[in-house]
């Protein structure tokens, strides 16, 4: 399968202070996650604390890889198209599977227990407050107790609780996410798995 390039377009400032297009091309990273059936990350930027410093020209600060949550205090925003689920692959994954799938977006502490609300072979929690917005085709969005089918224009607050992502669909679904740095209360941490 073909992945669509998701178009990157920067802006700055010149010498004079006068606002510019600093760049304009595809998202400079992108990873194809588990193989042939994951996900593919387009990565757009991420920024490093708030509030944000902004200069003339400076680019996105650099990372290596592709890293699921944000920066400590950031924030990242990526595009994912994820293809429709392979649903004997997904049930015959092994705990150790699962992790490694998530060990590469270095992520492997975010996979849910087995036994502890595993709906999805990909169920995961964040210290995040995620916004999803669908661009292209559905998801289903898989929580500890219920699920909906998100479409086109729908956008998910995702609050840092432990869900995953279903493609039923015969279409890749392409999803923007912004993803900022978050941090639970005591009396909810003191719930949590």
């Amino acid at each position: 399968m073909e992945w669509k390039p998701v178009r990157r377009v920067v802006t700055g400032h010149d010498a004079d202070g006068k606002a510019i297009i600093q760049e304009d091309g595809f998202a400079p990273r992108q990873l194809l996650l588990g193989g042939e059936h994951g996900p593919m990350f387009h990565e757009i930027w991420n920024t490093r604390g708030t509030p944000v410093e902004i200069d003339h020209d400076s680019g996105e600060p650099h990372e290596e890889g592709i890293i699921l949550s944000p920066p400590e205090r950031g924030v990242r925003i990526r595009v994912l198209e994820i293809r429709p689920d392979d649903e004997q692959r997904l049930d015959e994954m092994s705990p150790e599977e699962r992790k490694a799938h998530f060990a590469e977006i270095g992520a492997e502490d975010a996979v849910a227990e087995e036994g502890k609300s595993t709906r999805h072979a990909f169920m995961h929690r964040t210290e995040t407050v995620d916004f999803g917005i669908v661009l292209e085709g559905e998801l289903v969005l898989i929580m500890d107790e219920g699920e909906t089918t998100i479409g086109p224009g729908d956008i998910v607050v995702q609050r840092g609780t432990n869900h995953g992502w279903a493609n039923r669909s015969d279409k890749v679904c392409r999803i923007a996410f912004i993803l900022i740095d978050g941090t639970y209360t005591p009396e909810l941490k003191a719930q949590l798995p």
